[in-house]
Parts: C-alpha cells; structure tokens; sequence
C-alpha cells in the first residue's frame, strides 16, 4: 500500500472529523456512540500499523515507506519510519484503544473528549514520520494544542495552571529550535531531514559577543534543539511542568503525557541532535550525562516524600527519563539501544501505573497515599496488578523495565564511570519510593470505613491491563523483539556520529602541529 503511513497518521483525525460533524447532542446514546467510534478508530489504526511492521525490512539502516508530494509554497509533504521511529508509531498505535477505554466513565462533554483525544493520536504519530524539518515543526507544536485543552477542561481543580505552565513551557522552548530550523534551512538549501542527515554544519570554533564558541554553528544549533527536547522529556531544571501537568491531568491525560508526548524529547535527541551535530553533541556530553545523573538522584529523592500518587510516579518518570537522555549521549551501540527500549517499556509501565492510580482514584476520588491501606484484603486482582508494575518500575529482571535500565547503565559506563556510579544509585532509589508507596496503599490492616465497601476492577479494567501486562513481561524476557528492529539503524547513527567526532579531532591536531 503506497499510502500506509498517512493512512495509519490520519485516520484518527478523520473519525474526529467524523465525530465533529456527525454526532449531535449530549444524551447519554450520542456519549456512548463517541466511545465506540474512538475505540473502533483507534483499534483500526493499530491494525494497519501492524503492517507497517510485517512490511518493515530491520535490516535496512535507512527510511522505508517513504512517500513525498508538494506542498503549499513549495515545501514538501515528506513521511518515512526507520528502526527508531517505527517503534514510536507502534507504541502510539498500541496504547491509544487503551486509553480510550480508559475513558470510559468519563461524562463530561464527552464527544470533545474523544475528538481531543484523536486529533492528538494523529499529530503525535505525526512527529514520528515527518521527514521535513516544517512539517515536523507543524506536528511538534500542534500537538500541545490538544494536551492543553485535555488538562484544561477535564483535568482537576487546579487545572487552568498546570495547562498554561505546561503549554509555557513546552512552547516557549520550541520557539529556539523554530530559529535554529530557519538557519538550518539557510545554510543547506533545504528542510528535507533526509538530506539534512548529510549535510555537514559548520563546526569551527568562533567568537560571539567576545565568548568563544566551540563547535561554532554546531553548538548554537545543539543548545536551541536541546531547549525544546529536554523541557519535552523533562530533564532536570525544566522538569517542573510535569508533575504539575500530571496531578491535574485526567487519567487518560497522563497516560498519554507519560507513555507517548515525553518519549518526543528522546525521539528528538535522536533524530536531529546526534546525527546532525556529532560535534556540539560531543563537546555538550559530559554536560547532559552529569544532569541526566542529577536528575536520576535528585528526583527520587523528591518522589520519596511525595503524598500525592500521581506526583509520585511523575517524578519516577523524571528520574527514568534521566537514564533515556544518559543513555543516548553516552553514543554508543548499548547506550542508544538502551534509551530506546527504556522509552518503550516505559511507555507501557507508567501508563499502566497511573491507569492504577486512575482504578482506585474512580471509586474514591482522592490521590493521597494516606486516603489508602490494605486495598489488598478488597481487590486483590488489582493489588496483583498494580505489583507487578511496581516491580517492573524498579526494573525487577524479567520485566521490560531490567532490560532497559540495564542496557543504558552498560553505555553509560563505557562512556563515564563516575556518572554511571551515580545514575546506578537511582536503582535503589526507585526500589525504595516505588515500594513503599505499594506498602502504604495495598498492604496492611483494612481499617478506614470508606475503603470496606470498595470493589475489585471490574471486566472493562482488567481487559486493559491485559495487553500492558503481556507487553511489559514478554518484552523483558524476549528484549531482542525491540533491539533487532533498532539494531542496524543505531548502529548506523553511531558509526556516523564516531566518524565525524574522529574526523574533528583529527582536523584540530593537524591545526595545533602546524
């Protein structure tokens, strides 16, 4: 199929479309109608990424399916996957039915709900395909409009806060990387990625305000990109959004915040930030991996006196995308395979653990961690449930969470042992915050009133951990599933990225001799 991939991009925005024009009314027939066309077009659309997938060749280093028209104004519609992106698509693909199923004791304007959610499917997807400097601008941006409105109008009490600080941050990072794709443009003559991938910029080093610059076009480049991917991970400082966003967000919202819009940071790093200036991001490594390090300790740390669960889990998921960015600038094999299954298994871990925290926060409509203890002797399928993704968070072996954590803690090493001895203490770290938040709410005698007529999850619950559950176990003890399809492309991108840093050290040597 010539289209698979605008297909499998657009196909959410139609049924929104759909939705829009069609649906009429707020009865209760026309909300449960909006569920079912959002369940049924997310589920279409992940079974035609599956064929994405069957046609996908691992072998092939470069883009596939690619498909090119003209745009307006002489830009190009340019859409391609390769071992790196085709797994985002998946991933996207495979968790939004379960978020919508998530969604499905929501009734306030539930058609917009629905259509928020689509449209964010669709420009999500989109930053995973476009192979145009514009177009993935467009996607990027766009996909913030959605999120906003989520948190927004759905979210919690505090939610016109946590959305404008999310949309604040995350935009006015963005608008650096805006100027740095126009002088990118500039200086190659095109927005087309694939030939961007192979366009050398200026890496001679020169003075700017009386500052001297090393790396020159390259390091200005780098710190624009990096100023809008390390707000979207978050990294440490700018990671202050997130837990914010989170508490406020709606279960399905911080699914989708956690599990998807974070890994955009990483898939950028990826993308634009190493292959593009293999120069800047040698000479600015040891500064992401000491605040990568940083961000692992430090934030642990906060999420041990946390009282609310979903700030909890917030900054685990801070301190794990510590180990993500680590991972990809230590550049290499281990390291970049790692960053990339962590952000894959932590896309199915955290969704599930605050789809956990939304199954309880449904029946009693609080957060807070002292609310809650020995759920264990009421729903103990749920207590099941919500261990194992405990267990999978701390990275126990068997579980996709050891895999990842475990590769990146290999790459990093090779590249600096001090700072994998201190991103290696956030392992004991999360084992401690991760049980002792399980110990608080599941364990224990059953002694507050409200928690003895508490129900078990019902068929609806227990249908969506399912696929999270065979995911997270089969990816821990089959890692090569993900590490196969991304093999030869990261290989691809470090054996690119060690020629040119060699090539720069060369040229300084020779320019130091003479």
């Amino acid at each position: 199929m010539d289209n698979l991939l605008s297909i499998v991009t657009f196909l959410p925005a139609v049924a929104a479309l759909i939705l829009a024009v069609f649906l009429r009314g707020d009865d209760p027939d026309a909300q449960r109608n909006a569920k079912w066309v959002a369940l049924a077009a997310t589920g279409l659309t992940f079974l035609l990424s599956l064929f994405l997938l069957s046609g996908f060749n691992p072998a092939d280093p470069g883009f596939q399916f690619v498909e090119e028209h003209d745009w307006i104004l002489g830009m190009k519609y340019k859409m391609g996957v390769d071992g790196i992106s085709v797994l985002f698509v998946l991933l996207t693909t495979f968790l939004m039915p379960l978020t919508i199923g998530a969604c499905w004791t929501v009734e306030k304007r539930v058609k917009e709900y629905m259509i928020a959610f689509l449209v964010l499917e669709t420009l999500m997807l989109g930053v995973f395909c476009a192979l145009d400097l514009v177009l993935f601008y467009l996607f990027f941006e766009a996909g913030l409009i959605p999120m906003f409105l989520i948190i927004g109008i759905w979210g919690g009490a505090n939610r016109i806060y946590a959305s404008f600080k999310f949309f604040l941050y995350t935009f006015l990072g963005s608008v650096l990387m805006l100027v740095a794709m126009i002088a990118m443009a500039l200086d190659a003559g095109t927005t087309d990625i694939p030939s961007l991938l192979n366009h050398q910029f200026g890496s001679e080093s020169f003075n700017l305000l009386g500052i001297h610059v090393l790396g020159g076009m390259q390091t200005l480049l780098w710190i624009a990109f990096f100023a809008s991917f390390a707000v979207k991970m978050p990294m440490w400082p700018v990671h202050t959004w997130l837990p914010d966003a989170h508490v406020q967000a709606p279960t399905a919202g911080s699914v989708v915040l956690a599990a998807i819009l974070l890994k955009m940071g990483g898939y950028g790093f990826l993308r634009f930030s190493l292959p593009m200036f293999p120069v800047a991001s040698d000479i600015m490594a040891p500064l992401v991996l000491w605040m990568s390090a940083i961000a692992i300790v430090y934030t642990s740390l906060v999420a041990l006196v946390q009282e609310d669960m979903k700030k909890l889990i917030a900054y685990s998921s801070v301190a794990h995308m510590g180990y993500v960015t680590a991972g990809i600038f230590s550049a290499n094999q281990q390291g970049i395979d790692g960053a990339i299954f962590q952000m894959i298994s932590h896309g199915f871990i955290s969704g599930a653990l605050f789809l956990c925290v939304g199954v309880i926060y449904d029946r009693m409509h609080t957060r807070e961690i002292s609310a809650y203890g020995g759920l264990v002797n009421r729903m103990p399928a749920y207590a099941l449930i919500f261990m194992l993704f405990t267990m999978a968070n701390v990275g126990l072996p068997g579980t996709s969470g050891f895999v990842g954590e475990f590769l990146t803690l290999v790459g990093i090493f090779q590249a600096n042992t001090w700072v994998a001895a201190v991103a290696t203490s956030g392992v004991i770290l999360s084992a401690g915050y991760a049980l002792w938040l399980y110990r608080r709410v599941v364990f224990g005698e059953l002694i507050k009133e409200s928690l003895k007529s508490i129900t078990d999850m019902d068929r609806r619950e227990r249908v969506i951990f399912v696929p999270l559950v065979a995911m997270t176990l089969l990816l821990g003890v089959y890692p090569s599933l993900v590490t196969d399809i991304i093999g030869p492309s990261v290989e691809n991108l470090v054996s690119n990225y060690q020629t040119a840093v060699l090539e720069r050290v060369d040229a300084t040597q020779v320019a130091t001799h003479h």
